[in-house]
């Protein structure tokens, strides 16, 4: 096979020890091989860069290995060509595996060309995704928490999630501080009801009677405790985010124009996908790199399994939620798109097909730098505008109906 790259290296990474194999160029056309292991503390790392340049190396592959490839590409990306490649898709012959045979296999399928690298943002976006990711854990955090607390309050009999839309608004809080505090007159409690809530004072009464204890008394305040202080630090979280797209902000307003997606959703997909699409030929490449678009798997003639990869889980989760948020809108395409495939794939292939043509929409709109149009919930009838005349002139003749279409004026 031809040789694309004469000095590379393949990096073998693990928690605590990096095996690096160079090839460079040797006698006769057969590369020289050289192995040496570093273990991976920020000295030991630079070392390894300073040996790899006194080598000559210009390519450095290694395996997307959980978060351990992350401090050497920080230390190497600007002084070496990096690839970062899929575990699977470098999955060595098996038998007599080790660390030195796995970076040598490295080595020589990027020696070769064979290695196709994973997009890796720059770092400013990276940095971006960690602090949009880790609001998203701190969110998911509490509403566990949300739950724990609806559950400590079902084992003591009250009902007030049964009464209140959200037991953590203003006036379901100020009852939970009272029954922490060691209240048991219900009709007091109910008594602390705000605005529309005072409507519902009956049903209050009877969901505040319940036994309540001290275990759970001290169960309440802690879980208060622990909300509060989670969204204390989302708000904070959210307000770095918020200081670092400054400079993207009008990419963020065109981005709130699409149906389901608002100001968090649209910093979220800032930060996994960047302002420029370049690195993406096409709106396809984007869709299956995001795990998006149903899966390719034939044999034999025989369609297998479509199914869609997991790719990005952020990104989808992201898209996904936009999607459900999209087809609850009225008169827009994407809730016009949801009941025309739903009755024919069920509800989450519809809803994955929405959040596809979501990501397709901010393709177009950051390749381009336009704001969002929407094509109106009458689009796929006007495309279709005879078989739906047929149809609908069919189901009435059907009635018992003489059916005479005239346009209006």
């Amino acid at each position: 096979m031809d040789v694309l790259h004469e000095r590379c290296c393949g990096l073998d990474i693990h928690k605590r020890r990096i095996t690096a194999c160079v090839l460079t160029p040797g006698e006769r056309g057969k590369p020289r091989k050289e192995v040496r292991s570093f273990e991976t503390t920020v000295a030991q790392l630079l070392a390894l860069g300073d040996w790899m340049a006194e080598e000559g190396v210009t390519h450095v592959a290694m395996e997307s290995t959980g978060v351990y490839w992350k401090p050497v590409y920080n230390l190497l990306e600007e002084r070496f060509t990096l690839l970062l490649a899929n575990a699977y898709h470098i999955k060595a012959v098996p038998g007599r595996k080790t660390d030195v045979r796995d970076c040598e296999w490295i080595a020589d399928l990027l020696r070769h060309g064979l290695i196709r690298g994973s997009f890796v943002p720059p770092r400013p976006q990276r940095e971006l995704r960690e602090l949009t990711r880790y609001r998203t854990s701190l969110i998911r955090e509490r509403t566990a928490e949300v739950n724990r607390l609806q559950k400590s309050l079902e084992g003591a009999n009250i009902k007030l999630a049964s009464v209140a839309t959200n037991i953590l608004g203003k006036s379901a809080r100020d009852m939970l501080e009272a029954l922490i505090a060691g209240s048991t007159d219900a009709a007091a409690m109910a008594q602390l009801a705000r605005s529309r809530m005072r409507q519902k004072l009956p049903e209050l009464e009877k969901a505040l009677s319940g036994t309540v204890g001290p275990h759970q008394r001290f169960l309440f305040a802690q879980q208060l405790k622990h909300i509060d202080f989670l969204n204390e630090a989302v708000d904070q979280v959210s307000a770095e985010i918020e200081e670092r797209l400054r400079p993207f902000e009008e990419c963020l307003q065109r981005l709130d124009e699409i149906p389901g997606i608002a100001q968090r959703t649209a910093e979220s997909l800032i930060a996994e996908i960047g302002t420029d699409v370049a690195p993406f030929p096409s709106p396809g490449h984007l869709a299956s790199w995001a795990g998006m678009c149903p899966g390719n798997n034939e044999s034999a003639g025989k369609r297998r399994s479509g199914r869609t990869r997991k790719a990005n889980p952020w990104l989808r989760t992201t898209l996904v939620e936009a999607a459900n948020a999209a087809v609850r809108t009225r008169n827009t395409y994407l809730s016009a798109q949801y009941p025309r495939l739903v009755v024919r794939l069920g509800h989450k292939k519809a809803v994955m097909a929405v959040a596809h043509s979501i990501l397709i929409i901010v393709y177009h709109m950051l390749q381009r730098g336009t704001s969002y149009q929407d094509l109106g919930h009458l689009y796929f009838d006007q495309l279709n505008r005879q078989s739906v005349e047929r149809r609908l002139t069919r189901n009435l003749e059907r009635l018992g109906y003489k059916v005479v279409l005239q346009p209006a004026a």
